[in-house]
């Protein structure tokens, strides 16, 4: 019997499928970074165009409502130069909402079960400001967060010289696990995490920064299965930064740049 989570799961392979044969010969990337493993890219945004391509990603627009955050989005604040997708936090009221900025994700467009996800990003570096570069079940709309699963590559907050990674899910209610390491967020540096179905590890500069078991759905983690879409978004203010966190509106407008964003698949080679 085809069940309607059959069928989510086909829709989501087969958008992997087609990516994957869209990938062009000239960017098309095999690397191995240890003896047991080769990486094999199936989907990439070098942001080479003059605007961002919407075959592979939707902006999010409006008030969201989400983590007291003080920003609207909208897509005017994204913008394509110099082969950078550019988000820009700006001090502007819209939807009801003091700030304004961006949000982009691949849903619909592009998902995955694991693999290797990386982007070389710049964050901005101020009070109340928090870039993100992450990842969301595609199922969220049926299952709601946190069954859906989250898992958060890289976040930064206000002018701190850390930066975040952590995974979100469900067990009896929120559960989370979360790593941390310095680093100079206000300079280009590549984030990324190997996902397999036994851990989820955490890099910054190719540099192995910590880890979290999901073998046989330890701890109920099993979503961490599913496949996933990527996001990328610049908040201002909200719960993570800090409620009573004063924004430094004279910062404003703020840059979060991305150089890419790709995606490989792993293979063990014994």
């Amino acid at each position: 019997m085809i069940t309607a989570i059959h069928t989510r799961m086909y829709m989501a392979l087969l958008t992997l499928i087609i990516v994957n044969v869209n990938v062009s010969q000239s960017k098309a990337q095999v690397f191995s970074t240890d003896s047991s493993r080769l990486y094999r890219m199936i989907w990439h945004d070098e942001f080479e165009s003059e605007a961002i391509n919407p075959l592979l990603w939707n902006f999010e627009t409006g008030n969201l409502g989400i983590n007291n955050e003080k920003q609207a989005y909208k897509s005017e604040n994204t913008i394509v130069k110099d082969g950078h997708l550019i988000i820009i936090a700006k001090k502007e009221s819209a939807y009801g909402q003091a700030y304004t900025s961006s949000r982009l994700n691949t849903k619909g467009k592009f998902a995955i079960p694991g693999g290797r996800i990386e982007a070389y990003i710049k964050c901005p570096m101020g009070k109340g400001l928090w870039p993100a570069f992450w990842m969301l079940g595609y199922d969220i709309e049926e299952v709601g967060w946190p069954k859906c699963g989250e898992i958060d590559i890289m976040e930064h907050v206000n002018a701190d010289t850390i930066v975040y990674g952590t995974i979100h899910w469900d067990k009896n209610g929120h559960a989370m696990y979360g790593i941390k390491a310095p680093t100079t967020p206000g300079e280009f540096h590549l984030y990324a995490v190997d996902w397999d179905k036994d851990e989820i590890t955490w890099y910054i500069d190719k540099q192995k920064i910590g880890s979290s078991s999901i073998k046989n759905g330890i701890n109920n983690t099993a979503v961490f299965l599913h496949p996933f879409y990527i996001l990328l978004n610049f908040a201002v203010g909200g719960d993570f930064p800090g409620k009573t966190t004063l924004i430094d509106e004279s910062l404003l407008p703020a840059k979060m740049e991305v150089d890419y964003v790709r995606v490989y698949e792993i293979s063990r080679t014994r």
